[in-house]
């Protein structure tokens, strides 16, 4: 049993899903992917991601711009030898931005990623009288595809900074770093995340590099063949200013903190889960720009 609640933590704060906004710049730059599902050897399985932000500019209220970002991903994994792991995402977006100037829809496929993630320790204790103590450090990295759409010309005048965000890809191959630590005491446990997404140019143009820092806490309940795993923590992220030709620009990039909370479900070898996150401190687009909620649903299957 411990060694599938251990397979079941493993959480990984990356993802590619294009869920941007009017004038911020966030773009084709983020991502969460949660808590994982149990497997032994590969697992295969369908998510669904929603978010929600409003714009008004600070010196125009007339401006505005009212942005909802549906992905549907195909996502799975597969464990190498008794260290290593491959993931991989492919999502397909529906995007609707509602602004002064009318209705916008994006709908296609966006930009896939792979990564690989290493299993650097993992220690155990047993305690004949107490609960048992179990640690994990991975340590991983991957790359972001070009495989979404980008049919702008970023160096035209004309060009904005929405018109950039409303594709379905950044037209760039991206990199990612992270590491992910899991210390879980009998059936209560916490799990830390740190993930820093180095973006590359298109055409001059380079979205700002990200990071990402999440802790969530979790405590599993087993009932014979199903295990439910309420969870609960806080994320971080904080994008860079986009850039053109080297030159930072205005009213992109920004921070933000975000409550969590969501419960997995475990029966057999299907794994159902939910998540919701609500933010608490925001700056994005000069504070132009608030994100009203994220949420997420997903369903896998076990090989």
């Amino acid at each position: 049993m411990h060694k599938k609640i251990y397979l079941t933590l493993l959480l990984l704060s990356v993802t590619y899903t294009t869920f941007a906004c009017a004038i911020c710049g966030c773009g084709g730059s983020n991502f969460y992917l949660g808590l994982m599902p149990h497997f032994r050897t590969k697992f295969i399985g369908i998510r669904y991601d929603y978010s929600n932000y409003n714009t008004v500019l600070a010196n125009d209220p007339t401006q505005f711009s009212h942005n909802y970002y549906n992905s549907m991903q195909l996502w799975g994994g597969l464990n190498l030898a008794k260290r290593w792991q491959l993931l991989y995402i492919v999502p397909f977006h529906l995007n609707k931005q509602i602004d002064d100037d009318g209705i916008t829809n994006q709908n296609g496929l966006g930009d896939a990623s792979v990564m690989a993630n290493y299993l650097l320790f993992h220690k155990t204790k047993t305690y004949e009288h107490k609960a048992g103590i179990e640690q994990q450090l991975w340590v991983g990295g991957g790359v972001k595809l070009p495989t979404g759409k980008m049919n702008l010309n970023l160096k035209d005048p004309n060009v904005t900074v929405a018109d950039v965000n409303s594709q379905l890809g950044t037209g760039s191959i991206d990199f990612i770093m992270n590491t992910m630590y899991n210390i879980r005491i009998g059936n209560w446990g916490i799990n830390t995340s740190l993930m820093y997404k180095i973006n590359t140019a298109k055409n001059g143009y380079t979205f700002g590099n990200k990071f990402t820092g999440s802790t969530i806490g979790y405590y599993n309940i087993a009932m014979k063949q199903i295990n439910i795993m309420p969870n609960a923590g806080m994320m971080y992220e904080n994008v860079a200013a986009n850039k053109l030709d080297g030159a930072s620009i205005s009213a992109t990039g920004g921070h933000i903190a975000t409550i969590v909370s969501g419960v997995e479900v475990g029966i057999k070898k299907i794994n159902v889960g939910i998540s919701a996150m609500a933010p608490f401190n925001q700056y994005y687009a000069m504070g132009q720009t608030k994100l009203n909620w994220r949420g997420n649903v997903h369903v896998s299957f076990s090989f």
